[in-house]
């Protein structure tokens, strides 16, 4: 089966979003989507993107996503592209019936090379 480069791109756009996409909507208030950091408790705890929730990815279930409508777009991160905690997270909820984005470069790219807004949790020996 040939794909069509358009079509290839299109499928692609449906199913990722990046950092700046993420904050522009947040900026402009348009944010109609629930950001949802899918790292560790402890990574989350750390430092992660203003606005998300935390639901580690094999935390995901019926029971932890009952709060969300499957009406309300979802987009997803991890700590960015060496790991796929992303992906396998959006899988699992497209899999349930959730509209899902993952966003592309994950925190890594939201707080080092974009430095967007964050969380970060002060370690006691910086205080």
């Amino acid at each position: 089966m040939k794909i069509e480069v358009s079509q290839y791109f299109a499928m692609k756009l449906a199913c990722e979003t990046d950092c700046a996409d993420v904050y522009q909507s947040m900026l402009t208030g348009q944010q109609d989507f629930v950001l949802i950091d899918v790292r560790s408790n402890e990574a989350y705890a750390k430092s992660h993107a203003l606005g998300a929730v935390n639901i580690p990815t094999l935390q995901i279930s019926e029971l932890t996503m009952a709060q969300y409508s499957k009406a309300m777009p979802i987009v997803v991160y991890c700590w960015g592209p060496g790991c796929n905690g992303a992906t396998k997270a959006a899988y699992k909820l497209a899999q349930m019936g959730y509209q899902v984005k993952e966003m592309v470069g994950g925190i890594h790219y939201w707080e080092d090379f974009e430095r967007y807004p964050v969380n970060r949790r002060v370690s006691q020996a910086q205080n």
